[in-house]
């Protein structure tokens, strides 16, 4: 698969899910009037809009790495934030699920994004052009936000 293809594709996958979310968020109201569901609720918001936004950034940067590579700078390091923030909300809710017990996962992805757009040449040591390693980083960040999305309706 191309990469731009790949891009395109989780782009408007992310924007979707986002757009679903909204939707899930709405006719469950119960969550906006706790505060710890609605910043939970936005959790999964964020874990769906961040990476569609980073994806959108590599459709459009793909000839021009500054503009991919500081959009996934400051993207990941609002998601490491964001997802930091959000560990201790997702542990008092469901401490036994599987996005509680692995709580680490998300910030170290996200770590790990802004590394490689930082410091993008690395990537060719594990044989992969830049953005195909975040494409796979990404990939990551979409399952434990699926994960999140789950045990949060669920708990």
């Amino acid at each position: 698969m191309d990469i731009s293809t790949f891009y395109a594709v989780t782009s408007a996958t992310c924007f979707a899910l986002v757009g679903l979310w909204w939707s899930v968020v709405k006719s469950k109201e119960a969550w906006l009037k706790d505060e710890a569901k609605r910043r939970l609720a936005g959790g999964v918001y964020a874990s769906f809009l961040i990476p569609g936004v980073m994806s959108l950034a590599a459709q459009i940067g793909v000839d021009s790495p500054l503009v991919w590579r500081g959009v996934f700078v400051i993207a990941a390091g609002a998601g490491v934030t964001y997802s930091s923030k959000l560990i201790a909300l997702t542990r008092e809710a469901n401490p036994n699920g599987a996005f509680s017990r692995n709580y680490w996962v998300v910030p170290m992805l996200y770590g790990l994004v802004l590394f490689f757009a930082v410091f993008s040449g690395l990537a060719r040591f594990i044989g992969l052009h830049a953005l195909q390693l975040e494409a796979l980083l990404l990939s990551g960040l979409i399952l434990c936000a699926h994960a999140m999305a789950w045990e949060f309706m669920t708990a």
